[in-house]
């Protein structure tokens, strides 16, 4: 249990750095367009920051499927939600955001409830795995469809670009929720013989990863950095820690405290990730006087 919090301790400031890395890439890179997904990816890759924070990236996905391999989903979660704070500590100090007093305060109050959440959650030491196949394809058909909705909602003309970005922003990281379910599904299934890895979940995986990573990239690309990149994370979580109630059985709470603060948690989430985006209006009022829709990069300084 300890390595694995470790190991996800390393994820969450992996995963932060290679967001920020792949943000700058990709407001240098050609728009993403989903009638031509390889032309897109190739335009991603030749921007040297995306291509490293792409790297970093990897990276960080092999912590995180090492620690899911050693410690429960939901813990996992948890840990990971603390990467909110990494990730505004080194966006303001390496990479030129200015972040205000509103954004930290949602960045704090989001990570606290993911956190609470998390911990009060997971299975008694020694339980056996418990899966409810049901539950499972139910959870993942279901937020696939949801988000490939918001998704098509997002291209709406009357959807600013920055409520576009953030909106992308929350359909990657409810997909990136998907493939941490089917890995965490996976992982704990390989241990019958590596032969599991040929499942429907494998594909489920990959498929949330590639629509997860498109979606990333065009909304880096249109919103605000910082909050784009928070409510990708918030919305991971989220689905990553619903998964691990509903399909790995995880207990809502042991009693009326622990339940009650796992609500009251969720309530801290939802607050908080409200919070993290500045308010809309400001941002676009000179964005459509510019005249370039598709500039949008948040606070962030111009990279030198």
């Amino acid at each position: 249990m300890i390595v694995g919090l470790a190991l996800a301790v390393a994820c969450a400031v992996g995963t932060s750095v290679a967001f920020l890395l792949k943000h700058r890439g990709a407001v240098l890179a050609p728009p993403v367009r989903a009638r031509h997904p390889l032309r897109s990816a190739v335009d991603l890759f030749r921007s040297r920051w995306f291509a490293v924070g792409w790297g970093v990236a990897v990276g960080a996905w092999g912590l995180h499927v090492a620690a899911l391999a050693l410690a429960p989903l939901s813990i996992v979660q948890a840990v990971l939600a603390g990467g909110l704070v990494f990730l505004a500590v080194v966006a303001e100090r390496f990479f030129g955001f200015q972040l205000g007093r509103r954004q930290w305060t949602g960045v704090v109050v989001t990570a606290a409830g993911l956190a609470v959440i998390g911990l009060t959650s997971g299975s008694a030491d020694g339980d056996p795995p418990d899966y409810a196949p049901a539950a499972l394809i139910a959870v993942e058909c279901g937020i696939l469809a949801v988000s490939g909705a918001v998704a098509a909602i997002s291209t709406h003309r009357r959807v600013s670009p920055v409520r576009q970005g953030l909106l992308l922003g929350a359909v990657a990281g409810a997909l990136f929720g998907v493939s941490d379910i089917a890995i965490k599904f996976l992982v704990d299934d390989i241990a019958s013989g590596v032969l599991e890895l040929i499942s429907p979940w494998t594909a489920a995986a990959l498929i949330a990863s590639v629509g997860a990573f498109y979606a990333s990239a065009r909304g880096l690309q249109l919103g605000p950095g910082v909050e784009v990149i928070a409510l990708t994370s918030v919305a991971a979580n989220l689905v990553a820690i619903v998964g691990g109630i509903l399909v790995f059985r995880d207990p809502v709470g042991t009693g009326a405290v622990e339940i009650t603060a796992r609500m009251l948690a969720f309530g801290l989430v939802i607050v908080g990730a409200a919070l993290i985006p500045a308010p809309v209006r400001a941002r676009d009022a000179p964005q459509e006087a510019s005249g370039e829709p598709g500039t949008a990069r948040g606070t962030e300084q111009a990279p030198s």
